[in-house]
């Protein structure tokens, strides 16, 4: 069902004043896609699956107990893993493929490092 003109006008004006309030978070909101959301969650479920394996490989010969921590969290990280690859489907895992494919590793992996220097940079 179709909004109403008067609908239409309202929307549009709490729109306006969205953009008007924060623009930069109205443009990281309209980046933003279930895709891209999925492909961060994916990036940092392999970089959990990896540390476990290390923790794994590392203390399992001196520490039982360390080691299934290690395991746990490649277990856990797989878990995440395969339920974002879910959310994504074939299109969204194309997408970030291609993606991935025309960029270097450093567009790939997004812009992290220079975000985190300017959340603490001083003003």
């Amino acid at each position: 069902m179709p909004l109403s003109e008067d609908e239409q006008r309202i929307l549009h004006e709490i729109e306006q004043q969205f953009y008007e309030s924060d623009p930069a978070f109205a443009r990281e909101v309209g980046k933003t896609t279930l895709f891209r959301h999925a492909g961060r969650n994916l990036k940092w479920a392999t970089l959990g699956f990896v540390c476990g394996f290390a923790v794994l490989i590392v203390s399992f010969a001196s520490s039982l107990t360390l080691g299934f921590g290690g395991f746990l969290m490649m277990l856990g990280s797989a878990v995440v893993f395969e339920r974002n690859l879910r959310k994504m489907g074939k299109a969204g895992w194309r997408q970030v493929s291609d993606t991935m494919r025309t960029h270097n590793l450093r567009d790939a992996m997004g812009d992290a490092g220079k975000r985190i220097r300017k959340r603490f940079k001083r003003g």
